[in-house]
C-alpha cells in the first residue's frame, strides 16, 4: 500500500513543487537548530576529483550547483528542442505571445532591481536574479486547482517558462562568465564541433553523446564559462528527428531523477538561511527589496502588460478558453523564481563573497518574492474559477 501511495504521489504534476518545498523547509530547520554545524559541514565539504594533472577541487555546494545542475540544464535543453521541433513552440504564431510575455517578464523585474541597486557596483551584479520563473513550482501551483484550469493556460505557462529558461541561459552565458581560459575554451569548441558532426552524421547512440558531453562539461568548467551551459548544449545537439522514440525515452528517463533528486538536493543545499543572523535591516535591504519586488510586482507587470499589448496589437491572441483574470493569475505565478533565481544568485555574488564583501543574503529576497507570488497567484486563479462558475 505504501509503495502504491508513493507511486501515486510521484505521478502528481504538483509533486516536484511539493518536494522542493520539503527540501527548503528541511534546510531551514537544520540551519536554525542544533543541526546547523552539520548543515554547514555538508555544503562546505571539500570534494576533489583528480585524473593525472587534471584536478577539480570544489566544496560540495559547488559540485551540486555546477555538476548536478548540469543534468537539470541538459533536460532543459532537451525540452526546448522538443517544444521547438514538435511542441508548443513549433510555429511563429504559437511562439509569439509567450515570447513577448517572457521578454516583458524578464525586462521589468531587472529594471526594478536595478532601480533599487544602481548606485551599488557590487549589488548591481544581481540584476538578473528576479528575471527567472521556476517552471516546476509554477506548474505545481497551477495543478493544485485541478482540471477546471484550461489546458491552454497550462500550455501558455509552460511555453512562457521554457522561453524564460532560454533567456536565463543566455544571460548566464553573457553576463556571469569569469575570466576565460583560451585553451579550455578551444577544447570546448572542438567538442561542440564533434557533437554537431555526430548529429549531422545521424549518430543516435545517446551513450556516445553523453560521454562527449561529460568531457565537454569539464572543458567548459575550466574555461570560465558556467559549466551548466554544457548540459544545455548537449541537450540541443542530441538528434530528435532521426530517432524520436529514443529521444523521448531519454527525456522521460531524466524527469524522475531531476525532479525528485537533483532539484530537491539543490534546494536543500541553497536555502539553508540562518535566521538568527537576519535583522529587520535585511528585509529592507536594497538587494532583498529589489529581488522580492522584482519577482512579485515586476514579473506580473511584465508578463501581463506585454501579453495584453501583444493581444491588442494583433501579435497574438488570448489562449482558447482563458479569461483575462486567469491570464493575470498566471502572470502572478510567473513570479515564482526559486530554482533559477537561486542559481543566478549563487553566480552573481559568488566572487564578491570570496573576497569578503558583505552583502544581504539574496536567498531571502528570492524566497519572499516566490512565496508571495505563489500565494497571491493561487488566490487570483481560484477566484477566476469561482467567477466563471457564477457566470457560467
Amino acid at each position: 500500500m505504501l509503495r502504491n501511495s508513493l507511486l501515486d504521489f510521484l505521478k502528481l504534476e504538483s509533486a516536484t513543487g511539493i518536494m522542493l518545498m520539503i527540501a527548503m523547509l528541511m534546510a531551514m530547520i537544520m540551519a536554525n537548530s542544533f543541526l546547523s554545524p552539520f548543515y554547514d559541514s555538508f555544503v562546505s565539504m571539500p570534494v576533489v576529483v583528480s585524473i593525472g594533472t587534471f584536478v577539480i577541487a570544489k566544496p560540495l555546494l559547488l559540485w551540486i550547483n555546477d555538476g548536478l545542475m548540469a543534468v537539470f540544464f541538459f533536460m532543459v535543453g532537451l525540452e526546448i528542442k522538443r517544444e521547438v521541433i514538435e511542441g508548443s513552440l513549433r510555429t511563429p504564431s504559437a511562439i509569439a505571445l509567450p515570447a513577448i510575455a517572457a521578454f516583458g517578464g524578464m525586462a521589468i523585474p531587472a529594471l526594478i532591481y536595478t532601480w533599487f541597486n544602481y548606485n551599488d557596483p557590487v549589488a548591481i551584479g544581481g540584476w538578473a536574479i528576479p528575471s527567472a520563473t521556476d517552471i516546476a513550482f509554477a506548474l505545481g501551483i497551477l495543478t493544485l486547482l485541478g482540471n477546471r484550469i484550461p489546458s491552454s493556460l497550462k500550455l501558455f505557462l509552460l511555453a512562457l517558462a521554457i522561453i524564460d529558461d532560454l533567456g536565463a541561459i543566455i544571460i548566464i552565458a553573457l553576463f556571469y562568465t569569469s575570466e576565460l581560459s583560451i585553451f579550455s575554451m578551444i577544447a570546448a569548441l572542438v567538442l561542440i564541433a564533434v557533437l554537431i558532426m555526430m548529429n549531422r552524421k545521424g549518430v543516435v547512440n545517446h551513450t556516445a553523446y553523453i560521454l562527449v558531453g561529460v568531457v565537454l562539461w569539464a572543458a567548459v568548467l575550466k574555461s570560465g564559462v558556467h559549466a551548466t551551459l554544457a548540459g544545455v548544449i548537449l541537450g540541443l545537439l542530441i538528434p530528435l528527428k532521426t530517432n524520436k522514440a529514443s529521444f523521448h525515452t531519454l527525456e522521460h528517463s531524466l524527469q524522475a531523477p531531476v525532479n525528485f533528486v537533483i532539484l530537491p538536493i539543490f534546494a536543500f543545499a541553497n536555502t539553508g538561511i540562518g535566521f538568527g543572523n537576519i535583522t529587520v535591516k535585511d528585509f529592507t535591504d536594497n538587494v532583498t527589496l529589489g529581488i522580492a519586488l522584482g519577482l512579485f510586482f515586476g514579473k506580473q507587470l511584465g508578463v501581463f502588460l506585454f501579453s495584453s499589448a501583444a493581444i491588442f496589437l494583433g501579435f497574438g491572441k488570448l489562449p482558447y478558453g482563458v479569461s483575462w483574470m486567469q491570464l493575470y493569475g498566471v502572470s502572478v505565478l510567473s513570479g515564482i523564481g526559486f530554482t533559477m533565481s537561486l542559481f543566478i544568485g549563487s553566480l552573481a555574488f559568488e566572487n564578491a563573497r570570496v573576497i569578503g564583501i558583505d552583502l544581504a543574503d539574496e536567498r531571502l529576497g528570492v524566497l519572499l518574492g516566490s512565496l508571495i507570488s505563489a500565494f497571491v497567484g493561487y488566490i487570483v486563479l481560484k477566484l477566476s474559477l469561482t467567477e466563471r462558475e457564477m457566470h457560467g
